[in-house]
This record gives structure tokens, C-alpha cells and sequence, in this order.
């Protein structure tokens, strides 16, 4: 679906008007504001909106903005200080390895009846299962115990 005229240069109307800067000296956006009405008063009437905005302000209590800010920033040191969690990589991976058993069990039981379905030979099923479902499953089981030691590597990178 191609994009309407208007909306190509209503969208830059949009996009010079949030950027703050004047209208550009794109001559196409010039001379189809001098003909087009429609867009001229799409110009003015959002030039509007973003100056009524302008005098929008409210006031926020200072406490509780330094609550804010304290609370943000206490979250923010925990996470990066929280320790390893073997107990939560000992669960991924145990899902990893259901996964790959999953994708076995699904490939000796049910691969000749997905073939015949399809009308496809059954050695090309299970090679489609090993190569979608059980490699990618052990890589990934392969790759949960190496995550905490790349981590700590980053950090380390980080930290020089």
C-alpha cells in the first residue's frame, strides 16, 4: 500500500516540528504548503498543539521525586550486584534438556505419522526435528552453565 501524498508531507511536517527546528528548505515541502490548504492548516493547527503543550507544567513534590530517584537507583544496585543463581541456572537448563528429550520423543514417536501426512519420506522429518528442535536444544543446554563466566568476563571488560 503505497502512503498518501498528504501523509508523506504530514509526516515531515511532524518530524521538523519535533525535532524544534525550523521548516526545512526541502523546495518539495515548499511549494506543496503553497498549494495544499489542507496541509497548511495541518501545519498551523499542530504548531498550536505543540505551543498549548508548551504551557502545560505541573508541579511534583520534591520528596517525593528524591523517593523516586533513591528507589530507582537502590533497584539499580541490586541487580547489578545480585550474585549468581545456580538454583535458577540449574531450572534453564533442566528445561533445555525436557526440550531436547521432547523433541527425541516427538521424533521417534510421531515422525513416520508427520510423513505420511505430508507425504514426505520419514528420514526427512526426523532430519528436519534433529536440525530444528534437538541441535539448537543442546546448544542451548551447552550454552546456560558458560553464561555466568561470559558475564563476569563483560564485567571485567566493563570495568577496565
Amino acid at each position: 500500500m503505497r502512503p498518501d501524498r498528504h501523509e508523506v508531507f504530514q509526516h515531515m511536517i511532524d518530524e521538523t516540528l519535533a525535532s524544534g527546528s525550523p521548516l526545512p528548505e526541502d523546495q518539495s515541502l515548499r511549494e506543496h504548503l503553497q498549494s495544499c490548504v489542507a496541509c497548511q492548516e495541518y501545519l498551523n493547527a499542530s504548531r498550536r498543539v505543540i505551543a498549548g503543550l508548551g504551557g502545560f507544567s505541573f508541579e511534583v513534590n520534591p520528596a517525593l521525586q528524591a523517593k523516586v530517584f533513591d528507589s530507582i537507583s537502590h533497584r539499580a544496585q541490586q541487580l547489578q550486584a545480585a550474585p549468581f543463581n545456580r538454583r535458577r541456572l540449574a531450572l534453564v537448563c533442566a528445561f533445555a534438556l525436557a526440550l531436547t528429550v521432547a523433541g527425541s520423543f516427538l521424533d521417534l514417536q510421531f515422525g513416520s505419522l508427520i510423513a505420511s501426512h505430508f507425504d514426505i519420506q520419514s528420514q526427512q522429518v526426523r532430519h528436519a526435528l534433529f536440525a530444528f528442535w534437538i541441535v539448537p536444544s543442546i546448544f542451548l543446554l551447552l550454552l546456560f552453565p558458560l553464561l555466568p563466566q561470559l558475564s563476569a568476563a563483560n564485567r571485567n571488560e566493563r570495568a577496565l
